[in-house]
């Protein structure tokens, strides 16, 4: 078998295909939740961000308890995949049920359904999710491997939610004889919902078996000992005191905010600024296919020669820099207006490097997350690797719901209008959403590029930590 410690191509893929699941859940719940239950199903869309802003908080909760029992799990099978195996059969049941409401509820009388759903649906990935990130710094400890193999676990979250998003705009949700615009097809969110969970179920069942040969390999759990509420919280609170887990916190809560704010106003800005054909949103979604086989390529090569932290902050602000562009330009008449030839292959150039520069800012983040692991051992003594990716995620979760509360909060003050379809939205509505999303969004990012500068980890002090923990053990 080769070194775990620099982990084979077919460890990087099997790994990595485990967070197609997460993508295909991301995707579902950022882009097509919110127009499927407010305009599609009749819930109102405050109602639908409250639902999801609940649900994200619940979750949330729950982060940091997995990640310290997935730390402390003893068993054959290792720390980590009693957990991933648990959540693979619910999770796929529950996320068809989602995109199948019942028949006999109709309007604000979904709400408690889609409440109940979508905590069921965060807790389980919550139980797959984090355990599987804690596997990153356990499957190799070399500071660029890492990057490398992170950067194949964001690349397929992205292809799984960008490959599910485009069969859904150009498979599932087409235009009928009655429904002109294909996002207002209520049955073909079922039959996406169908192939999404299988999707999801193929993803969890590959990870979790693809990586179960390294168990013996992976770290050991420390030795038994009586737990009490105050201990666990103790230990949690003494491994999450690092610096450095701070800049990153931070900048993960800043992102998550973006992420969502984004994700919310997708489609609105697709399908009613830019007035694009679901066909066309098909076309730019599929586009981010290339911007994640560009992340993956320059990604490591820019983390290797810079450092991730440096790497990180340049990647960033040309990110924050270019999302908001299309909008901004439009907004000061610069931009191809609506039915333009141009209008196109403008923005799906513009979308191919901005959502690379953020698959790539991603893919950094999480390397750095992967390295606190040891800079945490040294002065703690124990291994905490999934406290500290379930302390990024509950920031990500308890705050993305803010982002689309943002997202919701923008259409409020936009006064944008309801059950419309493509060109019939008043052009000061229009005007609106763009001329509050743009400042939002920049100020939003710039804030997780702040937080970033306080990261204090760099390649040297990884070596020097590595050093440390290998002469405690000689």
């Amino acid at each position: 078998m080769s070194n775990p410690k620099i982990p084979s191509l077919a460890t990087k893929l099997g790994f990595g295909f485990g967070s197609v699941a997460y993508g295909v859940k991301n995707n579902g719940f950022d882009y097509f939740l919110l127009i499927f239950y407010s305009q599609v199903l009749g819930v109102d869309a405050p109602l639908v961000g409250l639902a999801l802003l609940i649900a994200l908080s619940v979750d949330a909760i729950s982060d940091p308890l997995v990640g310290y029992f997935s730390d402390n799990t003893h068993s054959r099978w290792g720390r980590r995949h009693p957990w991933m195996y648990a959540a693979i059969i619910p999770i796929t049941f529950a996320y068809y049920f989602l995109w199948s409401p019942p028949n006999g509820l109709t309007g604000n009388e979904l709400f408690p359904y889609l409440l109940v759903l979508s905590i069921t649906i965060r807790l389980l990935i919550t139980f797959y999710e984090i355990p599987c990130s804690g596997l990153i710094p356990e499957i190799t400890d070399d500071y660029d491997q890492r990057t490398s193999l992170v950067s194949f676990r964001v690349f397929f979250g992205w292809l799984g939610g960008i490959t599910i998003a485009v069969t859904a705009l150009s498979t599932f949700l087409v235009p009928t004889d009655t429904i002109a615009n294909g996002l207002m097809n209520a049955g073909g969110y079922g039959t996406y919902g169908l192939w999404a969970s299988g999707l999801i179920f193929l993803s969890m069942s590959v990870c979790a078996l693809s990586t179960h040969r390294l168990i013996p390999h992976l770290k050991a759990p420390p030795p038994k000992a009586p737990m009490s509420v105050g201990r666990i919280f103790g230990e949690i609170k003494e491994t999450l005191s690092n610096r450095s887990f701070f800049a990153v916190f931070g900048t993960a809560l800043f992102l998550a905010i973006a992420t969502g704010l984004v994700g919310g106003l997708n489609f609105y800005f697709n399908g009613f600024f830019f007035e694009f054909t679901t066909d066309q949103m098909a076309l730019i979604s599929m586009s981010g296919l290339l911007s994640a086989l560009l992340a993956l390529i320059f990604t490591p090569r820019i983390s290797r020669r810079l450092g991730k932290k440096r790497a990180a902050i340049i990647v960033g602000i040309a990110a924050c820099l270019a999302l908001p562009l299309p909008m901004l330009l439009r907004l000061f008449g610069l931009f191809p207006e609506n039915g333009d030839p141009m209008l196109l292959p403008v923005k799906l150039a513009l979308s191919v490097i901005s959502t690379s520069l953020v698959i790539s800012f991603q893919m950094t983040l999480v390397s750095m997350v992967a390295d606190l692991a040891e800079d945490s051992e040294v002065r703690t003594k124990r291994r905490s690797e999934g406290v500290f990716f379930a302390a990024t995620t509950f920031t990500t979760k308890a705050v993305q719901g803010l982002g689309l509360l943002a997202a919701t909060t923008v259409l409020t003050l936009a006064e944008f209008p309801t059950g419309v379809s493509p060109g019939d939205v008043p052009e000061d509505a229009l005007f609106r959403l763009g001329a509050y999303y743009v400042p939002a969004i920049f100020i939003i990012f710039l804030g997780s590029l702040v937080c970033l500068r306080f990261y204090k980890i760099d390649r040297n002090s990884h070596a020097k930590n590595l050093s440390t923990l290998a002469d405690a053990k000689s």
